[in-house]
């Protein structure tokens, strides 16, 4: 039997509707769910200040972090300079006059004696032998015979291996008594003030010769007070 048209069969419009019916709904469908996705997003405005907040110290953090490295590494470098290559040293006392005086400030050479030796006219800062304290004081003296020489202090001056020695860096003769002669054993170094006046300097007269180890390093420089800066 053959169907007419317009039987049992929908229309070319109502198809169309039906088509068309459809993707309405799915489009609506789909523009709820992307609202819905964009109404979780949706942060509270005190959520949003606490974010920016954060964002604003952290800048502040980063610097005071940096500087206190910074800080941190200066400290230690000069910690090292001081311990293995130099140090500031303050004289106290008479000895040394007239080359050094009380509270002038020295600069004191440490490397210089690990890869070298002292040498004679060496101004030294030395550990003082006669201490027998933990906590040991510190003395400046002057080199004025190393290992094998041979010392000896007659009629106020200074022979080393029997020969005068020109001392510039003093200004009077040796007051205290003869001394010697004495010969420096390896390793040791004979030092005495630059002070002759009569007990003016506690030196190696009174607790020989000093080893090697004791030597701590050579002052240098005079740098404090400004108007005395002088190279030793």
């Amino acid at each position: 039997m053959n169907t007419g048209p317009g039987s049992g069969t929908d229309s070319p419009q109502e198809l169309e509707q039906a088509a068309l019916g459809p993707r309405k709904h799915r489009t609506a469908s789909a523009k709820a769910r992307k609202g819905r996705i964009d109404s979780g997003r949706t942060e509270r405005p005190e959520s949003a200040g606490r974010r920016s907040a954060s964002r604003a110290v952290s800048p502040w953090l980063k610097e005071l972090l940096t500087w206190g490295l910074t800080l941190a590494v200066a400290v230690l470098v000069v910690l090292c300079m001081n311990y293995f290559v130099f140090s500031l040293s303050t004289v106290e006392g008479q000895s040394m006059e007239p080359t050094l005086y009380e509270k002038e400030w020295l600069f004191v050479d440490k490397i210089s004696y690990r890869a070298g030796t002292p040498k004679i006219g060496d101004v030294i800062i030395l550990k003082d032998p006669a201490d027998a304290e933990p906590r040991k004081e510190y003395l400046v003296k002057r080199i004025v015979a190393g290992p094998g020489d041979r010392l000896e202090i007659r009629q106020g001056e200074l022979y080393r291996n029997g020969e005068l020695v020109v001392e510039s860096y003093t200004d009077v003769l040796v007051e205290d008594p003869d001394y010697g002669p004495v010969t420096v054993q390896a390793g040791h170094y004979f030092v005495m003030g630059d002070n002759r006046h009569a007990s003016a300097s506690r030196d190696s007269r009174s607790f020989q010769a000093v080893p090697r180890e004791a030597i701590l390093g050579r002052a240098d420089l005079i740098l404090w007070p400004i108007t005395k800066w002088a190279r030793l």
